[in-house]
């Protein structure tokens, strides 16, 4: 039986494939083509912020699964986005200690 092969001659499974972001020609961090995707994260109100990071956990297995690279793509750097502003405006935030592991 013959391995399958991408359209860029890498093996499919192989160890030293690239990142979506790296097969994505288009990839150009806040870019994708000539389209800013989505509002910067800082021009939204922590309501709509964590609506925006709960919509992209949301569907992140189906993403992960079956969207193209781009999409994929996209929702990786959608998803750090929004997750580095929220840290950045709660770096105090509530731990629950009973997520916590015991080393």
């Amino acid at each position: 039986m013959s391995e399958a092969v991408r359209q860029d001659d890498i093996p499919a499974g192989s160890a030293g494939e690239a990142s979506p972001e790296q097969r994505v020609p288009e990839w150009d961090g806040d870019h994708v083509g000539d389209e800013t995707v989505g509002v910067d994260p800082t021009e939204l109100p922590d309501e709509d912020l964590l609506r925006e990071i709960h919509s992209l956990h949301r569907t992140r297995l189906d993403t992960l699964r079956h969207a193209a690279d781009s999409a994929l793509a996209n929702h990786l750097r959608r998803t750090a986005e929004l997750e580095t502003e929220y840290l950045a405006r709660h770096p105090g935030r509530e731990v629950d200690p009973s997520r916590l592991r015991e080393l």
